[in-house]
Parts: structure tokens; C-alpha cells; sequence
């Protein structure tokens, strides 16, 4: 390749403007600016579009709707190499924030393509332009689109951050973002500099398309080296011998020879021939020792029923050792006559052993134990015959189940147990079976739509990190509960955080100290449940209902509670800061020194709500209804009380009459409200005594003198 120089063109036309201020700057320094205003604009087109959509979501009195699929796919894309937790689950959304983050999506793919496009065809895209640079080939033209692919997509992005993210994701860095940022802008700024000895520096990815970054008023001049201008003294005096019936491609131009052909080709030949045989050959051995496999297994099988049938004349005895022989064949056949002898099975230390044959098969015979479950369960729901029958045989089917489950624990992912009945079918169902998984490693498994009532799963974990060991990663393995049946479950202390939870019956359930961060419960049932001390930092409960709950002292710090029913709930010192309760009930809740600074409670209903010494600094109260609240000792201060309802609303005790208490009272100032500050001005409902109150404590009203 031949290396240019570059001269800067002194020819002025008397019609050209004066130049920009900016051209005067060094060429890198201009380029790096050039590139950073490109940049900025790909980013600022997705993060305007982005924050707007947000903005949206915020929002109470927008319609919401499921997150688009196109989002939904692209999230989990960019979560996985990234390391990032996947959202599991399709949350709701503001409709225009489904439009706005497509367009967040789109806009930089879509500017990027077009300075893309301006690159190939003019050599500057409008940023090069203001900052007087331009890229040309080695003809001193524009590149061409597919050499701006190249330049842009290979070289100057792919490679480096290729580089960045195997340094990242293979060291202890990962899975720290802020390093593989760090190191992905560290790589691309030192690819752009190029090698220092060069004589004139090129980037790496104008190299590797062949390109120059060059001034606007610099014009490129190719110098050939010496060596080429004696090749083409050479190939002219050469033309002059060339016969004018040989093409000028034939000269100096050697045939491979036929020999080396030969022997390429059948080395080749011989591989693929070889190759072909041996893996035949495999393969028809694997076949042959399978099918031998299953003739032993089929005779053992026949000849192990006859002694388990009861008319063999077999003793006891006999009979379990050939049940535990079948539990050891292990193929569907044996499984499936197993599951069927445990349901019609009357000794009871045969069932014992048929349970603790199938325990031996493990979690391969679940699929076999789950058909005849719900097989016995629509045989209870039809009300036929022999209802008695059918729950002891249920009930030994789901103590079959619950043995594997202990004994393989941490070794079931997805294992589906969908549908499932291991559970009791209402609180006065007095079955002897009980689902006990305590401290159990239940990742991955598949309960959805199941019935888990007054199940014991405490200490259990419905969560693994994965292969990676490390926790809110792509690869973390997670249970689905999604419309399962755990009404007085036992939940103390169990795992669930991130598990998707929607839609699913947790009424009367006991979740002390559980740990619910990041957990997906839009549209569950959790009235009468205890979730005291539990951690439920960003849980999705939109549309949740939690009447009569008792979530005191739990964290619910930036949780999205849209529309969620929390009548009656006890939230005394519960931790709401930062949390979306848009449109929520609280009618009758008690929210005493509850932290809700900074929440969005515009909407909502406070109604006979007692917030004393509740932190609502800087929270959203806009159109909210504070009707007959107590809210004395909370702090008011930087709330945006615009609409609120104060009708009845308590903002500092009534004075006691001595005579009426034995005892005597402190300074009743101290129990009022904090509102120093605060505008009531657009407040609705304030009476009198209330305007007294918020004058005399440095409130803001328009009738404040």
C-alpha cells in the first residue's frame, strides 16, 4: 500500500467564507470533539425518549397496559452477556410509554445509520462537519458505505469493545458495569490514537479500511516509493514482449501442480470417507447397546412383576425386594407400573417401599407421579364414587412427591410440578397431608397454577445464582409461583426475591422476614398476610390486595404498588420511601412513623388513615383523600399538597381540659405536625382551626396574613 502525504491546500476561492473558529484546533483534538458530538447524539436520542417514558409510567391517571413484546425480547438481550437480573415476567406499563421506549429503542439505531450513510457518501457526518473533519480513501474520495461499515462497525466498535468485554467478563472486574465502561471507552480512546511511531498516525480502524482522517481544507497526494516506480518500468518493458493472443492475466502466472491437487483431494476424500464410517459405526453400536439394554431391562421387568403380584404366592418380603428392584431398572415402564401399584396398594409397609423406590428413581419419576395426581384430582372434583379412596390414594401420591422433593433438593431445575395438588383444598379440609419442604432448595421448579395451601416451606429458597455464583445475573435460576394457591402457607424466612408471584393467592400466609425484593405480585392476593420485618424493596404488587396485611417494619423502598387495595393494613414504621402507591387505598390503614419521603401517593386514599409521626417529606400527595387522617407529628415538609383533601384531616391534637385527665399532659405543640414551609395553598377542605394551625407553624396559604 502506498503512504500518502498530506498537505494543507493553500488555493482559497474569493467566494469562501471565513473559516470557523474551531478549524484552527489541532486535527485530534477536532476529531475527538467531532466524535464526542456524534456520540452524544445517538445517546441523548434514546435517553430523552427514554426519561419521557418514564415520566409516563409515573403518571396515575394514564391507562396501563403489558410491556411491549419487541421490549421485552431486546431487555433480556442485552441482560444476559451484560450480567444484568432479566425482568422476569411482562409488568405493566403507561400506554405512551410502550410508544416512548420504542422510540428510545429506534432513534439510535436510526441516527447511527444515518451518519453512517453521510460517512460513506460525503465523507463527514454533520459533527466532522462543524468540526472541520473529514475521512477519504486513498484517491483522496469519500470511503463508500461499505468501507464506513467497516471503518465504524469493525474497527471502531466491534473489535475493541469485543476486547473490553472478554478482558471484563473473564476477570475479577465482572460483573461490575462500571469497569467494563471504564475499559470499553479506555480500549476505543487507544484505538483511535494508533501506533506512536508512525511518521503520520492512523487509527487502527482507518487502517483497517484503508482510510484518512484529514482536514477539511487538506488534500491528500499519494507519493509512490521507489520500489513501484521500478515494478512499473519493469511491467512496461515486459508489455512490449507479451504475444498479443495471451491475456495479460496469464503472465507470470503459475500453475498449480496437478500432483499437490491430487493429493488435497484425496486426503480430504479419505477424512470424510473415515469419518463418515467411524461415526456410522458409533452409532450403530450405541443403537445396538440401547436396544440390549432395554430387552434386559423388559425381562427383568416381566419377571419382577410376576413376584409382585399379589396372586404369586410371594411373601412380603419377596415382594418389597422386588419392588426395590424395579425402583433400580429405571425406565418408563417400571416408573409408570410403580406410580400405579402405589395408589392401589393396601399393606402399608409395601407402600412404604414403593414410596421409597420411586425416592431411589428421583426426580424422573415426577412426571409419572404428577399425571396420576391430577388424574385423582379430577376424579375428587367429578364427585364420583369412593371419595374416601381417592384422597388416601392422593395423599400417598403427594407424599411420594414431597420425598423426592427433600431428598434431591438443589437438584430439581425446572423440574414442572405445573397444576400440581399438594396442597389442602380449603381451610376446614382436614387431609392428613401436609406439603413439609423446609429449608429446601426449590430453584427452578415450576409450581404454577398449583396448590401449595397451609404448605411449610420455611427457610426454603426459591432462588440460586446460577452456574456464575453470583447473584442478579442472567443465569440466576428462579422458581415460578405465578398463580399458585398459598393461603396459610408458611413463608418465614424464605427466599423469593425476583420469583414471579402474579396473580397468585397468599391470603392468610405467614412471610416474617422473607425476603421479596424484586418479585413480581402484580394482581396477588395478600389480605391477611404477615410480612412483618420482610424485605420487599422494589417488589412489583400493582393491583395487589393486601387488606388487613400487616407489613410493619418491612422495606417496601421503591416498590411499585399502582393501585394496590391496602385497606386495614398495619404499616407501622414500614419503610416507603421512594415507593409508586399512585391510586392506592390505605382507608383505615395505620402508617404511624412510616418513612414515605419522596413517595408518589398522588391519588391515593388516606382516608381515617393514621400517619402519625409518619416522614412524608418531599412526597407526592396530589389529589390525594386525607379525609378524617391523623397527621399529627408527621413531617409535611417539601410535599406537594396540591388537591389534597383535608376535610376532618387531624394536623395537631385538641386541647385537653385539665379537669377531664389525672394526668398532666405535655407541651401539645410537640405532637403537631411539622408543616413549616408547606403550601396549602391549593389544598381542598381547610377549615378555620386548620388555616390557625398551618399560619402560626410558618405554613404557606393566601390567607396567612
Amino acid at each position: 500500500m502506498t503512504t500518502p502525504s498530506v498537505r494543507r491546500n493553500s488555493h482559497k476561492s474569493s467566494q469562501s467564507q471565513k473559516p470557523d473558529k474551531a478549524h484552527f484546533l489541532p486535527l485530534s483534538t477536532r476529531r475527538l470533539a467531532a466524535w464526542a458530538v456524534e456520540i452524544t447524539l445517538v445517546v441523548a436520542s434514546g435517553l430523552v425518549p427514554f426519561g419521557m417514558g418514564v415520566y409516563a409510567n409515573s403518571r396515575s391517571d394514564v391507562k396501563r397496559v403489558p410491556l411491549s413484546p419487541i421490549l421485552v425480547v431486546t431487555e433480556r438481550a442485552i441482560a444476559r452477556p451484560l450480567a444484568l437480573p432479566i425482568s422476569y415476567g411482562i409488568r405493566n406499563v403507561a400506554t405512551p410509554t410502550n410508544f416512548l421506549w420504542t422510540v428510545a429503542l429506534l432513534a439510535p439505531l436510526t441516527l447511527s445509520g444515518w451518519q453512517l450513510y453521510l460517512l460513506g457518501k460525503t465523507g463527514s457526518t454533520i459533527p466532522k462537519r462543524w468540526f472541520g473533519v473529514r475521512v477519504i480513501n486513498e484517491q483522496g474520495k469519500a470511503p463508500g458505505l461499505g468501507v464506513a461499515i467497516v471503518r465504524e462497525g469493525v474497527g471502531r466498535w466491534a473489535a475493541p469493545v469485543s476486547i473490553a468485554y472478554l478482558l471484563w467478563r473473564y476477570s475479577f472486574a465482572f460483573p461490575n458495569l462500571g469497569l467494563f465502561t471504564f475499559l470499553t471507552i479506555f480500549i476505543i480512546l487507544g484505538e483511535s490514537t494508533g501506533w506512536p511511531s508512525q511518521k503520520r498516525r492512523r487509527a487502527f480502524h482507518d487502517q483497517l479500511a484503508g482510510t484518512y482522517t484529514v482536514g477539511i481544507n487538506e488534500k491528500i497526494q499519494p507519493v509512490k516509493p521507489p520500489e513501484e516506480k521500478i515494478n512499473e518500468v519493469t511491467q512496461s518493458e515486459n508489455k512490449q514482449d507479451i504475444k498479443p493472443s495471451q491475456p495479460p492475466s496469464a503472465i507470470n502466472k503459475k500453475p498449480l501442480s496437478p500432483n499437490l491437487t491430487l493429493l488435497v483431494v484425496g486426503v480430504i476424500s479419505m477424512v470424510t470417507v473415515l469419518s463418515t464410517l467411524v461415526g456410522t459405526q458409533v452409532y450403530i453400536q450405541t443403537q445396538e447397546s440401547l436396544r440390549k439394554t432395554q430387552q434386559i431391562n423388559s425381562q427383568k421387568f416381566l419377571e419382577l412383576i410376576k413376584i409382585v403380584n399379589p396372586d404369586s404366592g410371594a411373601t412380603n418380603a419377596e415382594r418389597q425386594q422386588a419392588i426395590l428392584a424395579l425402583g433400580g431398572i429405571n425406565d418408563t415402564q417400571s416408573i409408570k407400573f410403580l406410580v400405579d401399584l402405589l395408589v392401589k396398594e393396601t399393606n402399608l409397609s409395601t407402600i412404604d417401599t414403593i414410596q421409597q423406590a420411586l425416592t431411589n428413581i428421583g426426580p424422573g419419576a415426577i412426571p409419572e407421579l404428577k399425571r396420576m395426581n391430577l388424574f385423582l384430582m379430577g376424579e375428587l372434583e367429578s364427585g364420583g364414587n369412593f371419595r374416601n379412596i381417592r384422597e388416601q390414594q392422593l395423599s400417598l401420591n403427594q407424599q411420594a412427591i414431597n420425598k423426592i422433593i427433600s431428598v434431591y433438593s438443589g437438584k430439581i431445575n425446572n423440574l414442572d410440578l405445573s397444576n400440581a395438588q399438594l396442597g389442602t383444598n380449603s381451610s376446614q379440609d382436614n387431609s392428613s397431608f401436609k406439603l413439609v419442604l423446609k429449608n429446601t432448595d426449590l430453584s427452578g421448579v415450576v409450581f404454577k397454577s398449583a396448590n401449595l395451601n397451609q404448605a411449610n416451606l420455611k427457610g426454603s429458597r426459591f432462588r440460586s445464582p446460577g452456574e456464575d455464583g453470583r447473584w442478579d445475573t442472567y443465569d440466576d435460576i428462579v422458581a415460578d409461583l405465578s398463580k399458585t394457591q398459598l393461603q396459610q402457607a408458611d413463608l418465614t424466612e424464605t427466599n423469593l426475591s425476583r420469583v414471579l408471584m402474579n396473580r397468585s393467592d397468599l391470603s392468610r400466609s405467614t412471610l416474617n422476614k422473607s425476603n421479596l425484593s424484586n418479585a413480581r405480585l402484580v394482581g396477588a392476593n395478600l389480605s391477611s398476610t404477615q410480612m412483618i420485618g420482610s424485605d420487599l424493596r422494589k417488589v412489583i404488587l400493582e393491583d395487589g390486595i393486601l387488606t388487613g396485611a400487616d407489613i410493619s417494619n418491612a422495606k417496601l423502598i421503591e416498590a411499585d404498588l399502582y393501585a394496590a387495595h391496602l385497606v386495614r393494613v398495619s404499616a407501622i414504621g414500614t419503610q416507603l420511601s421512594y415507593a409508586n402507591l399512585t391510586n392506592t387505598d390505605w382507608q383505615g390503614a395505620d402508617l404511624s412513623e412510616a418513612y414515605l419521603d419522596y413517595a408518589n401517593l398522588s391519588n391515593a386514599n388516606l382516608s381515617t388513615t393514621r400517619l402519625s409521626g409518619a416522614v412524608l417529606r418531599s412526597a407526592n400527595l396530589q389529589n390525594a383523600n386525607l379525609q378524617n387522617a391523623d397527621l399529627s407529628r408527621a413531617d409535611l415538609r417539601g410535599a406537594n399538597l396540591d388537591g389534597a383533601d383535608f376535610q376532618g384531616t387531624i394536623l395537631s391534637p385538641g386541647k385537653h381540659n385539665p379537669e377531664d385527665s389525672f394526668v398532666e399532659t405535655s407541651d401539645l405543640g410537640s405532637k403537631a405536625a411539622i408543616v413549616e414551609g408547606v403550601d396549602f395553598s391549593r389544598a381542598k377542605n381547610l377549615n378555620s382551626q386548620q388555616l390557625a394551625f398551618i399560619c402560626t407553624k410558618g405554613g404557606i396559604h393566601s390567607r396567612c396574613p
